[in-house]
């Protein structure tokens, strides 16, 4: 009884302390090809269709200088720098005349081969890429 008691109070403290996802930039380095695009808070929700991603190849890629680079058929869609913070990728992106913007992506899930990133807000959209 006594070894229930305690699984029980350490389980949770397990569970909370392995949650926590801390991406570092080293593991994003490389070019990453989207392979779906959503947007879960549009209504109805949206996912692009595959053939649309096939034919604009949009890729992210991230260079061990920390920058940016999103590619959109063919096209450089955005660019700057970038920067980690826990589970947050940090892209300052470079505007004509100078000027930048700052905004947050959310890593969900991050391996050596696959990423999933997301914004958030009303017009939310969330990222899986795979590395090439």
């Amino acid at each position: 009884m006594l070894r229930f008691i305690r699984l029980l109070v350490l389980l949770p403290l397990i569970l909370f302390s392995s949650c926590g996802l801390s991406v570092k930039p080293e593991q994003l380095y490389g070019k990453w090809k989207y392979i779906r695009l959503e947007n879960p808070n549009a209504n109805p929700p949206y996912t692009m269709p595959d053939f649309k991603l096939k034919i604009q190849v949009p890729t992210i890629e991230f260079t061990r200088n920390n920058e940016l680079i999103m590619v959109w058929g063919g096209e450089v869609l955005a660019h700057g720098k970038f920067r980690t913070d826990g589970d947050k990728i940090q892209f300052n992106q470079l505007l004509d005349g100078g000027r930048t913007r700052e905004f947050p992506f959310y890593v969900t899930e991050l391996s050596n081969k696959e990423i999933i990133f997301e914004t958030k807000g009303s017009d939310a959209t969330r990222v899986t890429a795979t590395k090439e």
